[in-house]
Formats: C-alpha cells, sequence, structure tokens
C-alpha cells in the first residue's frame, strides 16, 4: 500500500510538471514588465491580461522602486538575461512617480553618456536611458553569433510600450509621458483614460476624488488634493480586472502577429 502510495505521488508529480511546460510551450509572447508598487505581482493586472494574451510574465516590477532603478539594474545587467533578451517580444514601463519624464536639458546622445548609477534626480533622463539601452541592446543582437537575428538588417524588432498612472490624478507624469511617447513613436497604454472615472468630476454620494474608493490608501498631491494612491490588490479587486482589460486590448494592438495566432 505504501509503495502503490508513493507511485501515485511520482505520477502525480510527473503530470504537474508536465502540465507547467506545457503551459510554457504554449505561451505565443513573452512580456517584460518594469515599474514599481503599482506594477508588482501582489497586484494582478498584468498577470491577468498576459493570461488573455496567451503571454509568459516576466514581472520585474518592485514596490519602491523608481525608473532611476531600473536603469541601473539594466545597467548591470539585472534587469533581463540575454536569453530573455532574445525572447522578449515586449518591454512595458510602469514607472508613474508624478515627475515630468519629457524634460530634456540632461538628455545624452547615446546611452554610454550617461554616467551610473543614476539617482533619483533627474526622472527624464533615466527614462531616456532606458530606452535608448534596451533598443540599443536589441539591435546589437546581429551582431551576436549565438542569435536567431545574427546578421539581420534590424537586429531584434524594439517594442517598448509606455503607461500612464491608473488614474489621471497625477497630470505631471501623465501628460509628460505622452509627450516621450509621441517623441520616439511608442505605444501607450492610457489607463488614466479608461479606467472609468476623471479628476475633474468628484463622485456624486461622497464629494471626494473616485479614486478613493477603489484605493487601499491614499496621497495627498501638492496642490492639497487627496486621491487614491495604491489600488486595491488581488486578481479580484474591480480595478486589477478593469487595468488588465486596458492593457490587453492595447497590446493587441501592438504585438506582432506569429503563425498559428
Amino acid at each position: 500500500m505504501k509503495k502503490q502510495l508513493i507511485l501515485l505521488l511520482a505520477l502525480l508529480g510527473i503530470i504537474f510538471v508536465s502540465e507547467a511546460q506545457n503551459k510554457q510551450t504554449k505561451a505565443k509572447y513573452n512580456i517584460l514588465l518594469t515599474g514599481a508598487s503599482f506594477a508588482s505581482p501582489e497586484n494582478g493586472w498584468f498577470e491577468i491580461a498576459c493570461r488573455e494574451l496567451h503571454a509568459n510574465p516576466i514581472n520585474r516590477a518592485i514596490g519602491g522602486e523608481a525608473i532611476a532603478n531600473t536603469a541601473n539594474r539594466m545597467s548591470d545587467g539585472t534587469l533581463y538575461t540575454r536569453e530573455e533578451l532574445e525572447n522578449i517580444d515586449a518591454m512595458v514601463i510602469m514607472q508613474v512617480h508624478d515627475k515630468d519624464v519629457f524634460e530634456n536639458s540632461e538628455i545624452k546622445k547615446n546611452f554610454e553618456c550617461y554616467k551610473v548609477p543614476f539617482e533619483r534626480s533627474n526622472y527624464a533622463a533615466a527614462f531616456d536611458y532606458v530606452i535608448k539601452r534596451y533598443i540599443s541592446d536589441c539591435y546589437e543582437l546581429l551582431n551576436d553569433s549565438t542569435s536567431k537575428y545574427y546578421k539581420t538588417r534590424s537586429g531584434k524588432p524594439v517594442v517598448i510600450v509606455l503607461c500612464t498612472n491608473w488614474h489621471d490624478g497625477r497630470p505631471v507624469y501623465n501628460n509628460s509621458v505622452r509627450k516621450l511617447a509621441e517623441k520616439w513613436g511608442l505605444p501607450l497604454v492610457k489607463f488614466d483614460e479608461y479606467i472609468g472615472f476623471s479628476r475633474d468630476r468628484l463622485h456624486p454620494v461622497t464629494n471626494k476624488q473616485t479614486s478613493l474608493i477603489y484605493a487601499q490608501d491614499e496621497q495627498i498631491m501638492a496642490n492639497g488634493e487627496v486621491f487614491g494612491w495604491h489600488p486595491v490588490r488581488g486578481e479580484n479587486s474591480y480595478i486589477q480586472q478593469r487595468m488588465a482589460a486596458i492593457f490587453a486590448e492595447e497590446m493587441k494592438n501592438v504585438l506582432p502577429l506569429k503563425p498559428g495566432n
């Protein structure tokens, strides 16, 4: 009886591993997400959307980080591995602190001109480094004899996706990231436009910002306005589900159609 139980458990283990491998092989895309507390895995929107897109979610978002951390991780080679770079279909950036990410006073010609590590003194410069570094890393695969992009004309095609804040209560960032997206011709996930409410109209019952009823905490802005800060987390949260829908829809317009899609 004991041997039969052991054999049964072993068989179940094999089935479990096999199912996990099948799921990975069935993934059509690999999507890398970098960000902070709005994007970290405990939220859920990214993971829900990736299931809808039949994508493998590579979530490198860490609460408390900023775009400077993303730049530094790229610089030291810890944001993605060489193998991941080869297979990533899109890199999504959701670093949404209410800072100007377009201002150009400290922008350099190429990423190698920046002094690293970055500090959180110029968000626009760090964004510029991340964009230029990823484009360069992808292009340079044409010189890598181990890459499927070796000796191609374009290297690895680049898909970088920017995101707004989850609502429109951060106008400095939301406005400047639109300019940044236009500058580089990058897709922008407009959570702030499609989330379902606006900072310009208070909730008719609470007479406060609507974002507060969907958030687990609040943030007081420089002008004294109070907004919801972090949306309620977890895949059962309405906001996480709505963000997943907005993100998935935009990515359907961005990801290349592959044979069999």
